[in-house]
């Protein structure tokens, strides 16, 4: 991203254009896409929602696309979830897309039966197969039942134009029912409804004609097409063109891409995926088709969303999580401001991670996110000063979010540069957006006018002329207290992470934690790898030769022997976030990372050359030595708490030093700026 302000009307014309799709002009070629909040889920949080969506109409996003609301009780995601089948509530709605038009913004409704995804015993699908990702097993629906199914998805979409929406997405992505329907992974049926490939498609065709019936013929239709279903048994290439053209024919206005079934075994949309790893595909269909076509999936800055639309490769691009993160993403672009963008960093660990275990999203980066009516940064009315100590992920956010509300703020960092554990973070393969998140900070801070002072070690009598002192000085590694642990060949993950000691061809890591993981993936990693090898790795392949665009993946090639251990006895990585540790579970296999867990450690000694190290361990009950060029320790962390006092508040790894926690660090820094 650009480190300095651009002037908007050369830096990203096509991006700012608008584009009329029916009766709706968009302003601009931005679309917020879906993301289920939560906060669908009930009437009670209709004003949250309209909260939350309008916050993104007045940052100047063209077209916004909700949460996903099922057209009948069988598509219910979870039990109670969204649902638009009645005509009160449609004029719920009105809440929501009053508040955005209010803001001058546009708004879809998406209609999205879960299918077999269900997370509830009434659930249904073309077939009775069972999701891997969920205990229900689902009811094959009858064949007038498929029948019922699509009249529904119809008066949903016409309810969804007296709610005064401007748009509706259909949800034909990402495995859901209408997935289901297309694959023989998913549909053995041998009614109208099955068993070739145009019976298979006769159920999205017939949702858009019957909708197309109900609703006035100038209202736009997006439909969200899986272009990559990346699980055996899906589409080919030719299937998805095929079903393209017949959408068309019954009056589609956009054709939005989505890219993945949820049980696939590809990530997607997580940090280690490369930036517009998918747009090339989008770009494949849109050379098929006349109506526009949007690109989406890991794209997260104006500057790649520009040279999309720029090289003709879509029409209009899609980001979900970077307006999560960012309200004001399209306005600070648009007005030369692209380098104050909060940008996403595809953590998931505050977004998906959180709805998929059934509780409110909301943005590791922007904890603002979902609760635009709670936590609230209200401009202050007294002149206070504070002093912020650590300027880690927890000091960043207080030492912001605190200048935003005009609040005098000094800053005090003893390194040299800011950033913390994130300063670390952002050196793991698959975590350089981490950097953009600095940049961030750096140049709010610079706008802000905080008093930043580097390589300033604070003292009691410095915090003494300030209002309110909050404490952010972070952590430390944990030594454990293994004999041998000081032997010069045994290292700090900060000193390796950092680039302070090369480490040798065979390493063992003690430690199996996030960091752990995140080491053990440092050291196997070939720094050249291309997008392309990405692929390989993950066995994604070309759908017109390979149904489903899977493959066997290609072998990695390990920079390094690694050997993990941890004392639980759990699995190694369950800890993890839950929509991306599967990913990183699998990234160390395929890198050979060797798992050693309910180990005890008894000692470390060097080898009779004194060039290399011997880990002794007892796992299970049994003696084992390990041999390494290097021992790493990633074994916890320990506050640094030297200037605690009464009256200070203390937060971040400061005030608990478990498992680095960033999340929790900005939402602690943002939540105690609001209250000062």
């Amino acid at each position: 991203m650009n480190t300095s302000t651009t002037d908007p009307a050369t830096a990203y014309p096509h991006l700012l254009e608008p584009l009329t799709l029916g009766r709706l002009t968009l302003r601009n070629r931005v679309v917020m896409g879906s993301m289920h909040t939560g906060l669908e889920d009930s009437a009670l949080n209709t004003g949250k929602l309209a909260a939350y969506f309008a916050e993104r109409a007045r940052g100047g996003v063209g077209l916004i696309i909700t949460g996903g609301y099922s057209p009948n009780k069988r598509g219910w995601l979870k039990p109670l979830a969204s649902e638009m089948t009645t005509r009160l509530q449609a004029m719920r709605h009105h809440q929501v897309t009053d508040a955005v038009h209010a803001e001058g913004g546009a708004i879809a409704l998406q209609v999205l039966h879960a299918g077999r995804y269900g997370y509830h015993p009434l659930s249904v699908s073309a077939s009775a197969r069972k999701s891997p990702i969920t205990p229900f097993q689902p009811g094959a629906l009858s064949t007038k039942g498929v029948d019922r199914t699509v009249s529904d998805f119809a008066r949903a979409i016409a309810l969804a134009e007296k709610a005064r929406y401007d748009a509706v997405e259909i949800m034909g992505s990402e495995g859901y029912l209408i997935n289901q329907f297309l694959a023989p992974r998913t549909n053995d049926r041998t009614d109208a409804w099955g068993g070739s490939v145009e019976k298979r498609m006769r159920f999205p065709v017939e949702i858009v004609r019957r909708a197309r019936e109900l609703v006035a013929g100038d209202f736009p239709i997006v439909y969200r097409i899986s272009l990559l279903d990346l699980v055996e048994d899906g589409q080919t290439w030719e299937e998805v063109v095929e079903l393209a053209h017949r959408l068309e024919d019954v009056g589609v206005t956009v054709l939005n891409t989505g890219i993945g079934w949820h049980e696939a075994r590809v990530p997607t949309i997580i940090t280690q995926v490369p930036r517009g790893a998918w747009v090339d595909h989008t770009a494949r269909l849109k050379a098929e088709v006349t109506v526009p076509v949007c690109a989406s999936n890991r794209i997260n800055t104006p500057e790649a969303a520009e040279e999309i639309l720029a090289s003709g490769k879509a029409d209009l691009v899609s980001m979900a999580r970077p307006l999560l993160a960012d309200a004001e993403f399209v306005n600070k672009a648009a007005a030369g401001r692209a380098d104050e963008i909060n940008t996403c960093i595809a953590c998931n660990q505050a977004c998906l991670d959180h709805v998929f275990k059934n509780q409110k999203a909301s943005c590791l980066v922007n904890p603002r996110g979902c609760r635009e009516t709670t936590l609230v940064l209200r401009p202050t009315r007294l002149a206070k000063s504070v002093a912020v100590v650590g300027a880690g992920p927890a000091g960043l956010a207080t030492a912001v979010s605190a200048a935003e509300r005009g609040l005098a703020v000094t800053l005090f960092e003893r390194s040299d540069e800011l950033g913390g554990q994130f300063k670390l973070a952002m050196r793991v393969p698959g975590k350089e957006d981490f950097r953009d998140t600095l940049r961030y900070y750096r140049r709010r801070l610079e706008v802000l006018g905080v008093d930043v002072r580097l390589g300033t070690e604070a003292t009691d009598a410095d915090l003494a002329a300030y209002d309110d002192v909050v404490l952010a000085t972070g952590v430390k590694p944990r030594i454990p207290a293994i004999p041998g642990v000081d032997h010069p060949l045994v290292l700090r993950y900060d000193q390796v992470l950092a680039g302070d000691v090369v480490p040798g061809r065979q390493v063992a890591v003690i430690g199996a934690g996030g960091v752990g993981v995140d080491v053990s993936v440092w050291l196997t990693h070939d720094p050249g790898e291309t997008p392309d090898e990405w692929m390989a790795h993950w066995g994604v392949a070309d759908p017109s030769l390979h149904r489903g665009g899977i493959t066997e993946p290609k072998p990695r090639a390990p920079q390094r022997e690694v050997t993990l251990i941890q004392r639980k006895t759990t699995p190694i990585g369950i800890g993890l976030g839950k929509t991306s540790g599967w990913a990183h579970r699998a990234v160390l296999k395929q890198s050979e990372v060797r798992l050693v867990s309910g180990a005890s450690y008894d000692r470390i000694e060097p080898t009779a050359a004194g060039d290399r190290l011997r880990v002794h361990l007892t796992v299970d009950g049994a003696p084992e030595v390990i041999e390494a060029d290097h021992v790493v320790l990633c074994a916890g962390q320990e506050s640094v708490r030297d200037l605690v006092a009464p009256d200070r508040t203390v937060i971040g790894g400061a005030d608990l030093a478990a498992e680095l926690d960033a999340k929790r660090a900005i939402r602690q820094g943002t939540e105690v700026a609001a209250a000062l």
